[in-house]
């Protein structure tokens, strides 16, 4: 037999059997009270059955209707969040810059740290933000409760920063407002430990008293922060050496500004030509 005919065959067989069974059931449902509660049952179970899958299969698509709009919500209260955070961040450097109104050299950007590396005799700070932001090497890495680090090499997106828990790292401090003035560094040991050293015998001080960046250097600016002073010792009597409690806790620090010097370039080829003079 041709295939076509076995196929035609197949199909007419299938509704002879359907129509069959429909008209089984017509006179089952006419023959008697008993018979048409059965088909009454058979007939509301298949109805809810049918119902049921339908309103699954509804739901299924509802569902993911629900899942695309809740996905583009999350999606749009990530981009309000980014927008906070940075407009936040934006804050903080421009309130920092508004404190150091005075040292006009500086432009500051806020970043945040994405990776930080503790416990070692060399620490050191990734950050978000690199020269397509116009972050260049040798900025100061700071907050308003001190010094964090400072920029030594940048890429387009990141900077890789010399944390100021590293023992390669120092940075002029003075006393007070007016006081002496000598290089601070990490203790080596704590988080809040720092050493100042060099201080004159004859200079004034006490416990407690405020240590501040100098403003001696091109990489930070003058007046930040840093910390109180401790007990002092008096080193090959000569020098004082005084310890000192950081203000800033590096085992939380997150968001920092960026303190760039515009005049740097300038001051540097100043202290070149001095040097060849010499």
């Amino acid at each position: 037999m041709p295939k076509g005919n076995t196929v035609l065959s197949k199909i007419l067989c299938a509704a002879v059997f359907i129509a069959l069974e429909i008209a089984a059931l017509v006179l089952v449902n006419h023959s008697g009270t008993l018979q048409s509660a059965g088909v009454a049952r058979l007939s509301h179970r298949i109805a809810a059955l049918a119902w049921g899958n339908s309103e699954q299969v509804r739901d299924y698509f509802s569902l993911q209707k629900r899942n695309r709009e809740l996905a583009d919500e999350v999606f749009a209260l990530g981009q309000e969040l980014g927008a906070y955070r940075e407009r936040e961040r934006r804050a903080r450097a421009d309130s920092i810059a508004a404190g150091f109104g005075a040292s006009r050299d500086f432009e500051f950007l806020p970043a945040d740290i994405v990776k930080l590396s503790r416990n070692r005799q060399h620490n050191y700070l990734i950050l978000n933000k690199g020269y397509e932001d116009g972050v260049l090497p040798q900025s100061g890495v700071i907050t308003p409760r001190g010094v964090v680090g400072i920029i030594n090499v940048v890429e387009r997106y990141y900077s890789y920063a010399i944390a100021f828990q590293n023992s390669s790292f120092s940075v002029s401090a003075r006393i007070g407002s007016e006081g002496a003035v000598g290089p601070l560094t990490w203790d080596g040991r704590t988080r809040h430990g720092a050493l100042l050293s060099e201080i004159p015998l004859q200079a004034r001080f006490a416990p407690g008293d405020t240590v501040r960046t100098s403003g001696f250097s091109a990489v930070f600016p003058p007046d930040i922060p840093l910390g109180v002073l401790g007990e002092s010792r008096i080193v090959n009597g000569a020098m004082y050496e005084i310890e000192v409690e950081l203000f800033e806790d590096y085992s939380s620090v997150k968001y920092v500004t960026i303190a760039g010097n515009t005049g740097r370039e300038e001051i540097l080829a100043l202290e070149n030509l001095a040097a060849e003079e010499e």
